[in-house]
């Protein structure tokens, strides 16, 4: 019997997906865009932070607004609604977004005017941690509901991430959470990152990851 032949097309995508992010990087760089990825699960509260940093941003910066889901428009309705330019992105039942997809969303949001492209990806610990978007920094929200102990079962995601918001630490006392539990389970995974718990709701925390985050955009722009 002739050997089968094993073909390797996982690595190849991936391959080929890291070189179109790192010319996309190189491109935003050039035009002074600074591109954030911001992923979670379903319900950590990506939309409610989102608000939350537009409100105390929007003054200072343009902000433009891709949202990402497997159907409707409901955030980038909301987002609108904050005041910044947002657009929608259906991915046709995936579960992440890839650099070519990331493209054809700035294509449509980028018209000259957005400093702070911020891409709200699709609601999965998984996929979209695979793949790199051609952001120039990954965030992570991890809510309290969700328990200190997903940075041991989703690894990856923690990995990619430059910074972790721990979102409705209000509601800490009532659920068996461990902030340093947390954040050592984090820098497990990845010692460089920085851990901010937050509460978009209240706005608890948020002035510090919006801190850190024009701190980040003034540094790739200048």
């Amino acid at each position: 019997m002739d050997q089968v032949r094993i073909i390797e097309v996982k690595q190849s995508v991936f391959a080929d997906n890291d070189k179109r992010a790192a010319e996309l990087r190189g491109e935003l760089k050039a035009r002074g865009i600074f591109l954030l990825n911001l992923m979670s699960a379903p319900g950590s509260g990506k939309t409610t932070t989102l608000t939350r940093t537009v409100e105390l941003l929007k003054d200072e910066m343009k902000i433009g607004v891709m949202e990402a889901d497997i159907d409707s428009d409901v955030d980038a309705r909301t987002m609108a609604a904050a005041g910044v330019k947002s657009i929608q992105l259906h991915t046709g039942g995936m579960c992440h977004l890839d650099a070519d997809m990331t493209r054809q969303g700035l294509d449509e949001l980028v018209d000259g005017d957005v400093e702070l492209a911020i891409l709200e990806n699709v609601g999965n610990l998984v996929c979209p941690a695979e793949f790199d978007t051609g952001a120039v920094k990954n965030a992570a929200i991890l809510s309290v509901p969700e328990g200190d102990d997903k940075p041991l079962k989703y690894p990856l995601m923690f990995q990619v991430c430059d910074v972790v918001l721990v979102n409705k630490i209000d509601v800490a006392p009532y659920f068996d959470f461990d902030l340093d539990k947390c954040r050592e389970y984090i820098k497990m995974r990845n010692p460089k990152a920085v851990v901010i718990p937050i509460c978009a709701k209240t706005g608890e925390g948020v002035e510090q990851w919006a801190d850190w985050l024009r701190e980040q955009v003034a540094a790739w722009r200048s």
